[in-house]
């Protein structure tokens, strides 16, 4: 697996530390921010009690790992198909 870039938001959403440039850093921080919120909307939807610790996903390209705290949130896009490619 290769990292593709890593992004620390803060609860409001402002990012705090990136590794893409700034227009990736603003269309990622903005969708997956929405995304996690959206997550744990379900969550305490099926269960008030409860809440979301990690969510990861999956496509044919990336996969999208966020981890959502009180304060930040750490998002990490990585290329999960990167070793068999070199092999």
């Amino acid at each position: 697996m290769w990292v593709i870039g890593i992004l620390v938001v803060n609860s409001e959403g402002l990012i705090i530390k990136s590794t893409f440039d700034q227009q990736q850093s603003d269309l990622h921080a903005s969708l997956l921010t929405q995304l996690s919120k959206k997550a744990r909307d379900v969550i305490r939807e099926l269960d008030p009690q409860n809440d979301i610790n990690f969510l990861r996903l999956r496509s044919k390209k990336h996969e999208i790992m966020i981890a959502p705290d009180k304060d930040y949130t750490l998002i990490v896009v990585q290329d999960p198909y990167a070793d068999k490619e070199k092999s």
